[in-house]
């Protein structure tokens, strides 16, 4: 989960900065106060092809272009170059971009996407920016030893596959050897002996980590054995390991990819931090015979290129949108002859980019000057092709979320994204003359979040007999799916006020696929009996509609299976339990949107005979090592979505092609091949109003497999300093899509 997280966060990365026109020169000697942003905190891997947390990518964008955008409905705008107007909340926008795109669907089945670059656009060291180094930046995402989080290498682009194989990692290729490996062909014995040496060190001090985190936070006692806090940790190791033999079971779990393991398992340190870097070992050998160059990635003129796809892929115009990064800079000019095969550097060799993580260059609005003492440095790109900012100075500066609100208070940022709920919203107030949220001292705005909430029950874990998909199967989770749902409105409201409301579908509602209110056949969520029939009637008060959803309840374990008598359940049948758990990563306070849920209807739930323990974690990682170790019945969490709202990842199960199932469906364990085909069709077409059709068929199965709860979606919030920024020239008519630093070349400073 936690690795799809970061895909899904860079699907949306590449695609977030593209600014309305505001071709107006910036004035150097005004605006030299710098515009300060409040951040959580940064990890330094500032590149736009490697960085990971969101705050990362934000430095990036600052210094970055990208290939396509999106306007303020999360479409992506294909005339760039030319600038179109689209309409938005009753106004007329024009956006720009560095492209003009034309898609053609041929009769073959490939589509070719038509790329016209403008040839106004210069990098911030003054460098004209050119097809080539488009072409050098996909040539760095489609590497073979490239292993940051973008998935571009990942579309069906003819030539691809073909590319991409006969080569391997060095550090796969050691690993898989041995430190008993007698043959040198590819490193020397000396290579081989450090490697180890700093392997068994590093990870080591790897385990040693998560072994004293367990112990520090409560999780173990002290004196606890590694086994012990491993398996908290989600792995099972024999019981007299030691630190060392526990690492090397972690690593045969992620199959040698010592990378995503460091990223993703760390307590606190990476493998870098301890000395030993995977980075040291990306260089790509070669190990069979591969395509000289990628057969659907083609220039096709001074200022244009093509890129041909094997067959359609309906989320693939999003992953087009990559960056732009500058070959001089990232690449080597010399080792470039587009006519030869050459694309800037040796293929499986990009240590030359990797060299450049902390130091980002590119055509965006803000050049990066320094990282230093948490705060990130900019300084205006007078040469950006939508004009050079107006605020000269630019700095990030990191800070606690806690702190965040009374840095805008207090002048310490001009600008942050607190977290938002009931008593954030009285602060802001309480902080304004006016009583609103929007004032004198602080104006707020709020966007619904590319994401929701959502409560998760595992298929594999709640069922009848072992039979996931079955009718009983089915009910047994209807029947605590139908005892959530009731008390969504109350926990949302408490927790969040006006900035979230309750939704009835597995989908954000940002996306254009989401069902509508208004549409015939929307349904609230668990909010029908075992026959059909509504569970609830308008003129119910609160009393009423929980006897009523726990008597549905009980029809649905009733047609579980379960032995219900005088009003209560007595006995489960084969497979099922009348004790279940459910995990929700609320920091042990109890501060967590669903908590509440969770509380009243684990009370509701023990009225009937079915116990059901809420287990507070203070450690949210403890939630997917969990997950991934299949000891999760139920839990609390959320969704980070993409503009597009393709569901393979998530719900495509593989039992429809005869494959195993894929992506985080081994949460859900749904298996279900009529999900399968329709998440196939919808991702294999390109016009928007069959595929809504599709999506929401997929929906409706999600609901009865009763593997997701839907909860909420929230608002995210920026704030302002109403006394230091001129909100009038702060980006209009912010949405999910289109945030505040989308035309950040316009604000100004009061």
């Amino acid at each position: 989960m936690k690795k799809v997280l970061a895909i899904l966060l860079a699907l949306v990365m590449v695609l977030s900065v593209f600014a309305a026109c505001g071709k107006k020169p910036a004035k150097k000697e005004e605006n030299q106060k710098p515009l300060v942003v409040g951040y959580s905190n940064f990890s330094q891997k500032f590149s736009p092809f490697f960085a990971e947390s969101a705050y990362d990518q934000d430095v990036a964008k600052m210094t970055s272009v990208y290939l396509l955008g999106l306007d303020r409905q999360g479409a992506i705008v294909e005339l760039g170059k030319t600038g179109e107007t689209r309409p938005y909340n009753g106004k007329d926008y024009k956006y720009e971009g560095p492209a003009d795109l034309k898609i053609t669907e041929n009769k073959d089945g490939t589509v070719d996407y038509d790329f016209e670059l403008r040839d106004n656009i210069k990098f911030s060291d003054g460098e004209k920016l050119t097809v080539d180094d488009v072409i050098f930046s996909m040539y760095v995402l489609s590497d073979p030893t490239y292993d940051g989080s973008d998935t571009f290498f990942a579309l069906p682009i003819k030539g691809m596959e073909e590319y991409r194989a006969g080569m391997a990692s060095l550090l796969s290729l050691m690993y898989a050897a041995g430190r008993d490996n007698t043959e040198f062909k590819d490193w020397t014995e000396e290579e081989q002996t450090k490697f180890w040496e700093d392997l068994d060190k590093a990870g080591e001090a790897f385990v040693q980590e998560i072994v004293d985190y367990c112990v520090a936070n409560g999780y173990a006692e002290e004196g606890a054995s590694v086994a012990d806090c491993l398996a908290l940790w989600g792995f099972e190791v024999d019981a007299d390991a030691t630190a060392k033999d526990a690492f090397y079971v972690m690593a045969e779990q992620y199959k040698g990819d010592l990378a995503s393991l460091s990223s993703t398992e760390s307590a606190g340190s990476s493998l870098a931090d301890l000395g030993f870097d995977p980075a040291d070992y990306a260089k790509g050998i070669k190990t069979g015979d591969s395509a000289e160059n990628i057969e659907g990635i083609k220039k096709t003129g001074e200022n244009s290129l093509k890129v041909t796809l094997t067959k359609v892929d309906a989320a693939a115009i999003y992953q087009l949108g990559i960056v732009i990064a500058p070959l001089h800079y990232y690449g080597d000019a010399s080792k470039y002859d587009y006519d030869k095969n050459q694309f800037g550097f040796e293929k499986g060799d990009l240590s030359s980019v990797r060299a450049k993580t902390t130091e980002p260059l590119g055509a965006g609005p803000y050049k990066f000057d320094k990282y230093e003492n948490g705060v990130v440095y900019f300084t205006a790109n007078e040469d950006y092709y939508l004009g050079a900012p107006k605020t000269t100075s630019l700095q990030f500066k990191e800070m606690s979320d806690q702190d965040k609100l009374n840095g805008v208070v207090t002048g310490s940022v001009d600008i942050t994204d607190p977290s938002y709920s009931k008593d954030a919203a009285k602060e802001i107030a309480e902080a304004n003359s006016n009583g609103e949220v929007t004032g004198d001292k602080i104006t707020t705005n709020a966007v619904n979040n590319l994401g929701y909430g959502y409560l998760g029950i595992s298929a594999k874990a709640v069922n009848v007999k072992g039979e996931l998909g079955s009718d009983a199967s089915k009910n047994l989770r209807k029947a605590f799916a139908t005892v959530y749902s009731l008390y969504r409105d109350v926990t949302v409201d408490s927790y969040y006020g006006e900035a979230a409301s309750v939704i009835n579908y597995p989908i954000s509602d940002t996306s254009w696929a989401a069902p509508q209110k208004t549409d015939a056949d929307y349904a609230i969520a668990f909010s029908k009996d075992v026959d059909g029939n509504d569970i609830y009637t308008s003129d119910m008060d609160d009393d009423a509609k929980k006897e009523a959803a726990l008597k549905a309840a009980l029809g649905f374990f009733e047609a579980a299976g379960y032995t219900v008598k005088d009003g209560k359940v007595t006995a489960a049948p084969e497979g099922a339990k009348m004790e279940y758990e459910v995990w929700i990563p609320a920091d042990g306070s109890g501060d967590h949107p669903s908590f509440m849920m969770l509380n009243l209807a684990s009370d509701a739930l023990k009225e009937i005979g079915i116990t059901l323990t809420v287990k507070d974690l203070a450690n949210s990682s403890d939630l997917w090592s969990g997950i991934e170790a299949d000891q999760v019945p139920m839990w609390c969490a959320a969704w980070g979505a993409t503009p597009d709202p393709d569901m393979y990842q998530v719900y495509y199960s593989g039992v429809e092609s005869g494959n195993d199932p894929g992506g985080s469906n081994y949460m859900y364990d749904i298996a279900d091949a009529k999900l399968d085909k329709l998440i196939m069709d919808g991702r294999s077409s390109l016009d928007q109003a069959y595929r809504k059709t599709i999506y929401k068929q997929c929906l409706d199965i999600i609901v009865d497999w009763a593997v997701e709860v839907p909860v909420y979606q929230r608002q995210n919030v920026i704030i302002f300093s109403t006394e230091r920024v001129n909100i009038d020239t702060v980006t209009p008519d912010i949405t999910t899509y289109y945030n505040w630093y989308a035309e950040i070349q316009n604000i100004e400073l009061n």
